[in-house]
C-alpha cells in the first residue's frame, strides 16, 4: 500500500516538473511576443510622431518657394 502511494507521488512529481517546464516555455513565448509587438507597432508610431512634423515643415518650405 505504501509503495503504491510512493509510486503515485513520484509520478506526480515528474508530471509537475513537465508542467512547470511547459509553463515556463509559454511564459517566455508570451514575453517575446510582447517585445516584438512593441518593436513593430509602438516604436514606429513614436518615430512618426517625431518625424512627421519635420516632414511637414520641410514640405511647407518647399511649397513656399513655388516648387
Amino acid at each position: 500500500m505504501e509503495q503504491d502511494i510512493k509510486n503515485t507521488l513520484d509520478q506526480q512529481a515528474v508530471k509537475i516538473e513537465q508542467i512547470y517546464r511547459s509553463v515556463e516555455k509559454t511564459r517566455k513565448m508570451f514575453l517575446w511576443t510582447l517585445i516584438i509587438s512593441v518593436a513593430v507597432i509602438v516604436l514606429p508610431l513614436l518615430g512618426m510622431i517625431v518625424l512627421l512634423p519635420r516632414l511637414f515643415s520641410y514640405y511647407g518650405s518647399l511649397t513656399g518657394l513655388g516648387l
